[in-house]
């Protein structure tokens, strides 16, 4: 696939109502050119995949919107707001959980909150209410190695979610568990989208994964990056998610994707 300008991508209409926009972004690490005037915009309540190969900045560009890391050029908006540096209307869901070791499983939900200043009794309320969503009820008083890797990523998503954040950033949050958990958290997270009316920016490997959970795939070229597709795969959402992996639709898109990707796997 040749390697076009952003400007003349094969872009569809664009959503007029944005979270998220990056404008000319660059990244660059010494010598190493990550990112290269990458333009996007992340519609609102919806959910944005990054799809791309190994080391083509997915994860760079997830840390440039969290005010993680600041860009060489360019700028990342949120709610027309300029972003220099992170802040309460963004929430990140690392892959490698970050939780407080010491602290059980309500602190840690409630951590952001108390970061904050809310009162105990506010944020354990706030705290207690996202543990039941994300099905944890009963393990309040738990510590984090007391949990398997799919129970401490709930406890991410808790955390993330109980700061009410308008932006949930996910840096491939169900890489570390098992086939059977990932597919649970797939549909959870498509309750979530469903149900949260957030904007969700979520870093996968995974091309089924991200065709099934999206509503907006983003496809990165290999550093230096810059967009150079995006699919909105929302033709078998009304389909329910037991369907949406058997639906014709999917399957076509997922081997699109894979045609597109193929020549720059190792």
């Amino acid at each position: 696939m040749p390697q076009t300008d952003d400007a003349h991508a094969p872009h569809e209409e664009p959503v007029a109502d944005n979270a998220v926009s990056a404008r000319n972004v660059s990244k660059t690490y010494g010598d190493t050119e990550a990112l290269r005037d990458l333009s996007l915009d992340f519609p609102r309540g919806q959910l944005t995949s990054l799809l791309g190969p190994s080391g083509c900045g997915k994860t760079t560009l997830l840390k440039i919107i969290a005010g993680l890391l600041a860009p060489n050029a360019g700028v990342i908006k949120v709610n027309g707001e300029t972003v220099t540096g992170p802040g309460p209307d963004r929430a990140f869901v690392f892959q490698d959980f970050a939780l407080l070791p010491w602290a059980t499983v309500i602190r840690n939900v409630a951590f952001g909150l108390e970061l904050r200043g809310v009162a105990k009794s506010e944020r354990e309320d706030i705290a207690q209410k996202y543990i039941a969503d994300v099905g944890l009820q009963g393990f309040e008083k738990s510590y984090p190695h007391e949990l398997s890797g799919g129970m401490r990523q709930r406890v991410g998503l808790a955390r993330a979610l109980s700061v009410d954040a308008q932006v949930l950033l996910m840096d491939e949050p169900f890489s570390a568990v098992d086939e059977q958990t990932r597919r649970k958290f797939q549909e959870d997270l498509l309750a979530l989208v469903q149900n949260e009316s957030k904007t969700f920016i979520f870093v996968t490997h995974s091309i089924e994964e991200a065709v099934y959970v999206s509503d907006q795939i983003a496809i990165l070229l290999p550093r230096p990056s810059r967009v150079s597709e995006i699919i909105r795969p929302s033709g078998f959402r009304h389909k329910g998610v037991d369907n949406i992996r058997r639906d014709s639709e999917y399957l076509d898109i997922v081997d699109r994707i894979w045609a597109s990707l193929r020549s720059y796997v190792e």
